[in-house]
């Protein structure tokens, strides 16, 4: 965990609230154990761990957390282009699976997603691969077997006050009231982590203003289903 932290230049108070939501989560920290999973990827496991909530708003990209292996390996592959990827395909898909698994252990948290209706239709892989991507999310959601909620984001969505997203973003709560919520960025070429109250609650609006431009799940599952019908197979 401290080495992680220090590999992504997190420091001082912010190394503070890390290491103690990582202690107070009572988790062995399985991602450090997963070899090459990337930093990045081990930064959202360990806050992924202990969180009882997760709201996250996702831009460009249909949710990592429910992403299938092809889906995965296709946004790696594209990722890599732009970026040197400090994991190996394997590793990073081991990472994803666990946690994935960290969804469905007892008392895991509870997650809503919000997806913009771009990352439906503008593709970040093949065809096929979205088709069967689009049609995993249907599934998991509509399964109930996980506490999620999935919504899309019309791209045609009336904001209140006009405040359109700037970014995608995720934010994270403990169950120790002692703990913040924390709220990760993901960026290009790192990930900015927030824990100061003055700096969380901005994000808490704006995703109250994106729920409320947001479709229903019925509304959601029925036009992922539209899209991935509308996709050629592989």
């Amino acid at each position: 965990m401290l080495n992680l932290l220090e590999a992504l230049g997190v420091e001082d108070e912010r190394w503070l609230v890390l290491t103690a939501i990582a202690r107070d989560a009572g988790e062995s920290g399985w991602w450090e154990s997963v070899k090459h999973i990337g930093v990045r990827q081990a930064l959202y496991a360990n806050l992924e761990a202990g969180a009882a909530t997760i709201v996250k708003y996702e831009q460009t990209a249909l949710p990592g957390l429910l992403q299938i292996p092809d889906y995965i390996r296709a946004l790696t592959m594209v990722g890599a282009a732009i970026e040197p990827v400090s994991g190996t395909m394997d590793g990073i898909l081991a990472g994803r699976a666990g946690r994935q698994r960290n969804l469905r252990r007892p008392g895991g948290p509870s997650v809503e997603m919000i997806v913009d209706e771009f990352a439906v239709h503008r593709h970040a892989a093949p065809a096929g691969v979205v088709k069967r991507q689009l049609r995993h999310l249907v599934e998991v959601v509509e399964g109930g077997q996980l506490s999620i909620t999935l919504r899309v984001l019309p791209v045609q969505a009336q904001f209140r006050d006009f405040a359109v997203p700037r970014c995608a973003f995720s934010i994270y709560a403990y169950p120790d009231p002692g703990d913040p919520r924390v709220v990760a960025i993901d960026t290009v070429t790192s990930d900015v982590i927030l824990t100061d109250e003055a700096q969380v609650a901005p994000y808490e609006r704006m995703y109250e203003r994106l729920r409320e431009a947001a479709l229903s799940p019925e509304e959601s599952a029925k036009l992922l289903t539209e899209a991935a019908d509308a996709l050629p197979d592989d």
